[in-house]
């Protein structure tokens, strides 16, 4: 069976070098032999494990900030309730569940689950078809791309997405700056990063940082993510013309700057990301900054970022674990590690940081004031 190490290797034979962002594209969303089309990659027995599935918390404490901003847009009769990369369902089924607190709400949700893995969809349609709170909703639909959910008032929710859109990267030499791209080796068996021969022709690096500061010294890498660029605008868009909200929580820099971020996961370890594309993750640092510029300049309120601990915090993730512990004394230190692990610094409580987009004219989200 031909593996993706092999399809990449003829396509760098037949079109020369990928760059980055093509190679990080193919090694996981290949039609066939891309990393999320095939398999179930969270949890324990995956390669890596998101906030949903260390606490039911976490998924409780955003169907409620959910909940809070469909009652500042009014408490609208229909609202789309979208998540960008659902996983296994897990934080939408918390969602709702928690949602299904503060009367109506769910009742007046549309549910859209933006996903391309065959794989995924069915773990999440196993999770969530028959719930209890999903059959409250309007409906229950699976779209390829966000552009595809129907307009209408909007609540959306993207954990742990942004970092797997493609990124490009640019090195700085004494020549200029050179795009970043994917090779192999003479004898044609190892992938290997090699520059581009000529400076990038199409504006890809933002005037604002291709000669600051840290920027300017030779051997620097700088990262540009098209894809989440393109997706703020999109968002905020809808936002400038219809009421709702957006929250995206991922890990990251709240200000633009240099550095090589990209990494690939496999059984909770981290590996070289040009070995064996398709069978291990691959994402990076999102670049907060950008993000929020894009889409502050189509129209959206932004927010943050601020860090995932703070945030939570401020929802009330100390009741809520209070709450659990005292409902089940016998779970108590597995509580109190999940909070440590969702809001600690030296955990994900500051690598982890949460950014909310929000229509013109709505308040200040909770979490953020």
């Amino acid at each position: 069976m031909t593996s993706l190490a092999d399809h990449l290797r003829r396509r760098i034979a037949d079109d020369g070098p990928l760059s980055v962002a093509e190679y990080m594209e193919l090694a996981l969303t290949h039609p066939r032999l891309g990393y999320y089309m095939s398999r179930d990659p969270f949890g324990r027995g995956g390669d890596f494990i998101t906030a949903p599935e260390i606490s039911q918390m976490f998924g409780e404490l955003i169907g409620l900030w959910c909940s809070v901003q469909w009652q500042a847009m009014g408490g609208p009769d229909s609202v789309n309730l979208v998540e960008l990369g659902p996983g296994r369902g897990t934080l939408m089924a918390d969602m709702l569940r928690a949602g299904g607190a503060v009367e109506g709400f769910v009742e007046s949700l549309s549910v859209s689950l933006v996903e391309i893995s065959p794989v995924l969809k069915t773990v999440q349609e196993d999770a969530l078809v028959g719930a209890k709170n999903v059959l409250k909703a309007r409906s229950l639909q699976w779209w390829s791309d966000f552009s595809e959910v129907p307009e209408g008032p909007l609540l959306l929710v993207a954990n742990e997405f942004l970092d797997a859109l493609p990124v490009r990267q640019f090195q700085k030499t004494h020549e200029g700056w050179r795009e970043r791209m994917v090779g192999v080796s003479g004898d044609q068996k190892e992938f290997r990063f090699i520059l581009a021969d000529g400076p990038p022709q199409d504006g890809a690096i933002p005037p604002d940082l291709s000669g600051a500061g840290a920027m300017a010294r030779d051997g620097v890498i700088l990262e540009v993510r098209p894809a989440a660029a393109a997706l703020a605008e999109a968002i905020a868009g809808r936002l400038a013309r219809q009421t709702g909200a957006a929250l995206f929580i991922d890990y990251g820099h709240a200000e633009s700057a240099a550095g090589d971020t990209l990494q690939a996961v496999k059984d909770h370890e981290y590996r070289d990301p040009l070995v064996a594309p398709g069978e291990a993750d691959l994402t990076a640092h999102v670049d907060f900054a950008a993000f929020g510029r894009a889409a502050a300049g189509a129209g959206a309120r932004v927010w943050g970022p601020v860090g995932q601990g703070a945030f939570l915090e401020g929802l009330g993730i100390g009741v809520r674990a209070e709450a659990l512990m005292a409902a089940e004394p016998a779970q108590g230190r597995e509580i109190e590690a999940a909070v440590s692990r969702l809001t600690s610094e030296d955990a994900m409580g500051r690598l982890f940081k949460v950014m909310a987009l929000v229509s013109p004219g709505l308040p200040p989200p909770p979490g953020f004031e």
